[in-house]
């Protein structure tokens, strides 16, 4: 019971921060925080994604390129590209850290005011890090795993971060229903999202990127936007009322 307990925490926690603070604030700007917030959210990211956990600064860079050639040679992560998942997986992480060490540098535009902590992402980003979350995360499995079925979930555990990542960018654009015509494949998943935070509704995201909120019909919710807007609220985000897109 300990274990799915866990695993269900993990997969909302870890989704949660990497839609508030990874992709609506990171890549699209869609708030702002102080410099204080912002840390704390980037330490929440670090703490919830675990041994998956990416910079917030690269992944906000690869996102926007990804919008700005959405299903294109150059988009990052495409099953128009790529339709093979595991290999799409391959590719993406490829990208993703040629990006990361400098290897592959991309235009200016897409740097302008992303999340930046580069002595944190130091100390954090390394597989030493990655290897010690894992033993973490293995001590706890071996303690309160009761069946040997709740082992499967282990390397789920592990690949965290890159479940959610490739959940919405393969599926999102393989299968569910489009509220609006565009020139690429993008798809909303399910028209309740009780799983993806509110990411589910990538056809949405895809017609208006610089919207806060990813819901447009009536029973469409996005959990996301909505405690953004309790945060708001409360003074410690301040919701954009239009931001820059990327396309």
């Amino acid at each position: 019971m300990a274990i799915l307990i866990f695993f269900v925490l993990h997969w909302y926690i870890s989704l949660f921060f990497q839609s508030f603070f990874m992709h609506r604030y990171a890549a699209h700007g869609h708030f702002t925080m102080s410099r204080g917030w912002e840390r704390f959210f980037y330490i929440c990211s670090f703490l919830s994604q675990g041994s998956s956990y990416i910079s917030p600064t690269t992944y906000g860079l690869m996102h926007r390129i990804h919008h700005a050639h959405t299903d294109k040679a150059l988009d990052p992560h495409s099953p128009h590209n790529e339709p093979n998942i595991f290999l799409l997986l391959w590719d993406t992480r490829n990208y993703y850290f040629n990006l990361w060490i400098g290897k592959m540098q991309a235009d200016e535009k897409y740097h302008k005011d992303l999340p930046r902590w580069e002595t944190f992402d130091r100390f954090t980003h390394n597989y030493k890090m990655r290897l010690l979350w894992v033993a973490i995360y293995f001590a706890f499995y071996f303690f309160f795993a009761t069946s040997w079925w709740l082992w499967l979930l282990f390397p789920l555990t592990i690949i965290m971060g890159s479940l959610h990542g490739i959940a919405v960018n393969w599926w999102a654009h393989k299968f569910g229903y489009e509220n609006f015509s565009l020139n690429n494949t993008s798809k909303n998943i399910l028209p309740v999202d009780l799983l993806f935070v509110g990411e589910a509704y990538h056809n949405n995201h895809h017609k208006h990127p610089g919207r806060p909120n990813n819901a447009v019909r009536w029973f469409e919710w996005d959990l996301t936007y909505n405690i953004t807007k309790l945060l708001d609220r409360a003074g410690i985000v301040r919701i954009k009322p239009a931001v820059v897109t990327f396309r």
